[in-house]
């Protein structure tokens, strides 16, 4: 398992507790160059992240808050979001004013740079990994890979059931598991949907002449889709007053291997905010060379290759 983690995933461990509780400790992490975790309490007009250890200040200068800050590749959004969050860092230093108060001098880029050395340069193509929801976008779900580095999801490849927006799948400061899509120029793309499940795997879980719970997705001319699971939709015949994202009863009419098809008619629809809870992965560790939704007895085939 790897070292690193999510910023934030840190900070309330006893281990860092113990790093960041008095001065001996933290000059004891300069040497031994420990990743440490404390609350940023404000970006100043520099863009400086101050972080405050409750007993003393401590500082990260602009150029030391990200990979890419120096260089302009990584913007400053990237620091001013940070504010009443968690930073991770190592301690460079202390320096004193003419009063005798001291500040630390942390860098956050140089704990990126060695979970870059040491975990991400490491990773390859079909790697399932830990990750952390920080912002959602129209085109797809941004996360936290670790120690702040990001990485993108694509809405596509979130679920196999489609969906409007990120929201109505993830919501930020969630913990998921992602798949390594790609790697290129240090960019690591993630994938997701391959975590939950092929069409049989999730067919399985119901059962002809059931009543479930269900989210509508789309509305055709044809029928309405409405989402079981995030990796298994059905078709369910048209009926007035229902709208997309709405909670529905459904009833299992037919479960049709040969055509990955589940018939439904619904029940009942009502509105209820969506709530993002966890997944239900099928697999959460180790590496996929390759991933087959289809049904062995169905002629179109849909697959992932890494």
């Amino acid at each position: 398992m790897s070292e690193f983690y999510p910023e934030g995933e840190l900070i309330n461990t006893e281990e860092n507790r113990r790093a960041i509780a008095d001065e001996q400790r933290l000059q004891e992490c300069i040497l031994s160059g420990k990743i440490l975790e404390a609350p940023c309490i404000v970006c100043d007009s520099r863009h400086n992240l101050i972080v405050d250890f409750g007993f003393i200040k401590g500082i990260i200068p602009r150029t030391e808050g990200a990979i890419g800050i120096d260089d302009g590749t990584t913007r400053d959004i990237a620091l001013i979001s940070r504010v009443n969050k968690a930073v991770c860092f190592k301690i460079t230093a202390f320096v004193g004013n003419e009063y005798g108060e001291k500040t630390a001098i942390l860098s956050r880029k140089m704990a990126q740079q060695e979970c870059m050395k040491s975990y991400i340069s490491n990773l390859t193509p079909g790697d399932i990994i830990n990750a952390k929801v920080t912002h959602l976008e129209q085109f797809g779900c941004f996360v936290d890979i670790g120690c702040g580095i990001p990485s993108l999801i694509p809405i596509d490849a979130i679920s196999v059931s489609r969906i409007n927006h990120p929201s109505n799948r993830m919501s930020v400061g969630q913990n998921i598991k992602a798949v390594v899509k790609s790697i290129e120029n240090n960019k690591v793309s993630l994938s997701h949907k391959e975590l939950l499940g092929t069409w049989a795997e999730n067919a399985a879980l119901f059962k002809t002449g059931e009543t479930v719970t269900g989210y509508i997705r789309s509305i055709e001319n044809y029928g309405i889709f409405v989402e079981l699971t995030p990796n298994l939709a059905g078709l369910a015949e048209l009926k007035e007053n229902v709208h997309i994202n709405q909670h529905a009863s459904v009833f299992i009419k037919a479960v049709i291997p040969e055509k990955m098809k589940v018939k439904l008619i619904i029940v009942d629809a009502f509105d209820s905010g969506y709530s993002s809870g966890s997944f239900k992965y099928f697999i959460e560790s180790g590496h996929l060379d390759s991933w087959v939704y289809s049904t062995p007895e169905s002629d179109k085939m849909i697959k992932t290759v890494f």
